[in-house]
């Protein structure tokens, strides 16, 4: 990946393409972690491919290029999230609505919806994308063991609703 990564710094568009093709489920995965509309979570991909392209110049070391993306990715989901949040009528963020929404075939989404927006994307870094502890909390400029709180909250979370929801 490394040599793509500088490939595509030098203008290899092919490179390039192959980068983010290689990124685009893990980019979806969090943007679905945002966003229920396949449309927003098309326009976010495009708007993180645009910002990519445009700054990959100043990408440093090739090595971090995927923790550099999905920094970026997040922070393009958090601005197109905070924009159609201010924009949403309150009655169609109802809970039910919310989770009917998501995926049947993927309990994950389900299971995190409840999860306040910060512990989502943490459980979705560390489940859904398999990054550490330490990785998650570079990405969201955090310490580590905040990071490993808030998954253990999140746990407990989650099996409180799955308790009261059994019963």
């Amino acid at each position: 990946m490394i040599f793509k990564v500088k490939r595509a710094q030098h203008g290899d568009t092919k490179a390039f393409v192959e980068l983010m093709e290689e990124n685009r489920q893990a980019m979806q995965r969090i943007a679905f972690g945002y966003f229920s509309c396949e449309d927003d979570v098309a326009d976010v991909m495009q708007q993180t491919a645009l910002n990519v392209f445009e700054k990959l110049s100043t990408l440093k070391n090739p090595v971090y290029f995927k923790t550099w993306l999905i920094r970026i990715h997040i922070n393009n989901c958090n601005t197109l999230y905070n924009t159609k949040k201010s924009c949403t009528v309150a009655e169609e963020l109802e809970e039910g609505r919310y989770l009917e929404e998501y995926p049947s075939e993927d309990e994950f989404y389900q299971l995190i919806a409840g999860l306040s927006e910060d512990n989502r994307l943490i459980f979705q870094l560390y489940y859904g994308e398999e990054y550490t502890t330490k990785e998650i909390g570079r990405i969201l400029n955090m310490k580590e063991s905040t990071v490993r709180s808030r998954l253990h909250r999140g746990k407990e979370q989650i099996k409180r609703n799955l308790e009261t929801s059994v019963r």
